[in-house]
């Protein structure tokens, strides 16, 4: 299994980016996928998690309102909608995919991982 993150950037405060993860074949059909973001100096966080139907979504409080988290399986792709966004925002992002859909905000439940993407959020 295969993660590829991308579409991270500098931008101002109040901006918005959109991250990409895509899969390979037949991953995201089968498994849940999260983001997660890691900021200098900091713990690697949850950010938010989609259930490998998209029926459920979760967020972590800092986030809700502003991210989305979304998905296409026929594209492999999933993806994270990034708006209005926060100095505190900045910090490299990270796509990940798990089985089930339990425990998906348990950053060690995951099984794969992408290799990040820097999101820079200037003020």
């Amino acid at each position: 299994v295969q993660l590829q993150a991308s579409g991270g950037g500098l931008v101002q405060t109040g901006g918005s980016l959109s991250l990409s993860c895509a899969a390979s074949a037949r991953t995201t059909g089968s498994y849940a996928m999260g983001w997660f973001r890691q900021a200098p100096g900091k713990e690697r966080e949850f950010v938010a998690a989609i259930t490998w139907s998209g029926g459920s979504t979760f967020y972590t409080d800092s986030v809700k309102g502003r991210f989305t988290i979304s998905r296409d399986n026929a594209k492999n792709t999933v993806y994270l909608q990034m708006n209005s966004l926060k100095p505190e925002d900045t910090a490299v992002y990270y796509c990940a995919a798990k089985y089930g859909t339990t425990q998906l905000m348990n950053i060690k439940s995951y099984d794969y991982w992408g290799q990040g993407t820097q999101v820079t959020v200037s003020s």
